[in-house]
């Protein structure tokens, strides 16, 4: 993975591309630019050697430059201890197609493979594809089959929802933010009524990206939803920690209190089942296209999927603020609403 581990504020450290600096202006950072490129109203500027993109993006953010270091993302499933850290086979689950609905959900990941549960609907032809086994060693790769469970998530709790997705992540999860900035561009215009986010990082100095700020931003009448992240931390995880965001935590499997390795904090919105979720996933053995599996960004999908099952009925906005209406149930500290399901 290209990626440099840097800790612009000593113990808070972040993952970026190494000598990368985003930016809307192609003459922000001349003086230390070699090249170039343009995507989607976003300049990737490529640093001479020894340009410390934090640094220039700090010193540039003070007279008001929109810059940021090209910030690693990764997908959130469970990676660390415990019998839930990878995905396991499982039997397939309880499901119903649903009648089709014209509620839209975005979806960037890994993309899509194909499924008994996908194949037939209008929207799955052209997707993106899933990567399997990118470095062909015969062993799926870590997060191969990510975006497949979600997107069963999502139409396991909203029954006949349209999917439009885009691939921001590889097959091992990762990504990064011109990446997203990228895929959002081609996004724009399209209907999209919720868009979901499942996967964040860390940002070098702990506060938003003014450039991922910025392209949600032109989400009006999208409602984004985003996961927590897998940190075990109150540290602010983005996109889910910006304001018109909402962030979701993980629950344990009995929804009862946090999962452990769930992020937490004041700027988490929502919480959900996290842990032991069973949904679509790939044919690729031992899989035989089910799995179960534990993360931030699987509970993001069953918030999203309550949002666009209530969608179906009120706009996005109202049926946002209806599934998270704090009068409706339980508030748990630090992790917002609980939004209960029944994966």
């Amino acid at each position: 993975m290209d990626a440099q581990t840097v800790e612009h504020t000593p113990g808070r450290s972040a993952l970026i591309r190494p000598g990368v600096l985003l930016s809307r202006s192609p003459t922000a950072a001349a003086r230390w630019t070699q090249s170039v490129e343009y995507h989607d109203g976003v300049f990737v500027l490529r640093l001479e050697p020894g340009a410390d993109p934090c640094e220039l993006a700090a010193t540039l953010t003070r007279p008001g430059h929109e810059v940021a270091p090209n910030h690693v993302v990764t997908g959130q499933p469970l990676f660390f201890g415990g019998p839930t850290g990878v995905p396991r086979p499982a039997p397939a689950p309880a499901y119903e197609p649903g009648e089709p609905s014209r509620v839209t959900v975005g979806l960037l990941d890994t993309g899509l493979a194909p499924h008994p549960w996908f194949q037939g609907r209008d929207w799955f032809e052209g997707q993106p594809a899933e990567v399997l086994d990118a470095d062909g060693d015969g062993r799926l790769d870590r997060q191969a089959g990510h975006g497949t469970f979600i997107a069963g998530l999502l139409l396991g709790q909203a029954p006949g929802v349209r999917l439009r997705v885009a691939r921001v992540l590889d097959s091992d999860g990762v990504g990064d933010e011109a990446g997203v900035l990228h895929a959002l561009g081609r996004l724009r215009g399209a209907r999209v009524d919720v868009l979901l986010l499942s996967f964040g990082c860390f940002t070098y100095d702990d506060r938003p990206s003014p450039l991922l700020e910025r392209a949600l931003g032109r989400f009006t009448g999208t409602v984004i939803v985003a996961c927590a992240g897998n940190t075990a931390s109150s540290r602010p995880f983005w996109p889910a920690a910006l304001r018109r965001v909402v962030a979701v935590a993980a629950l344990d499997a009995a929804e009862a209190r946090r999962a452990p390795f769930s992020a937490h904090g004041p700027w988490v919105d929502a919480c959900a089942r996290g842990e032991d979720l069973t949904s679509s996933f790939v044919d690729f053995a031992p899989f035989r296209s089910y799995a179960s599996w534990s993360g931030t960004s699987f509970s993001a999908a069953l918030v999203a999927g309550a949002i666009a099952a209530a969608a179906r009925h009120m706009p996005p906005a109202e049926a946002a603020a209806h599934v998270l209406d704090p009068g409706r149930g339980r508030r748990f500290p630090d992790l917002g609403v609980f939004v209960p399901t029944d994966r």
